[in-house]
């Protein structure tokens, strides 16, 4: 639009204005490649760690922590009357607020 303007009062050549114009969208179609993932939404929190596998830092009967990616997260055995021992392999299979809900692995 301001191409536009400054062309149709003459401070402007039109073949300049249609040059800047092309030079803007060529930018952009270049810069999307690297710049795509800030538009993408993307899942943050606990709910980012569904399906992530972590080991259990104790027993779960049936709550306690497990260590996942470094982190200790509250962990509950999904369903509850299992008992996990310490060591064991889990898997996230949902969360909610600051506590996961895992399996064994089998």
């Amino acid at each position: 639009m301001v191409l536009l303007f400054i062309a149709r009062w003459q401070w402007l050549p039109n073949w300049l204005a249609v040059v800047c114009f092309c030079a803007w969208v060529l930018k952009d179609l270049l810069l999307y490649r690297f710049l795509r993932r800030a538009y993408e939404p993307s899942v943050t929190g606990p709910a980012s760690l569904i399906g992530a596998r972590g080991i259990a830092q104790g027993d779960l009967a049936p709550s306690g922590y497990i260590r996942v990616r470094g982190e200790l997260w509250r962990a509950v055995v999904n369903p509850a009357d299992n008992v996990v021992r310490s060591g064991t392999e889990v898997e996230i299979v949902s969360a909610q607020r600051m506590e996961v809900f895992v399996r064994t692995i089998d």
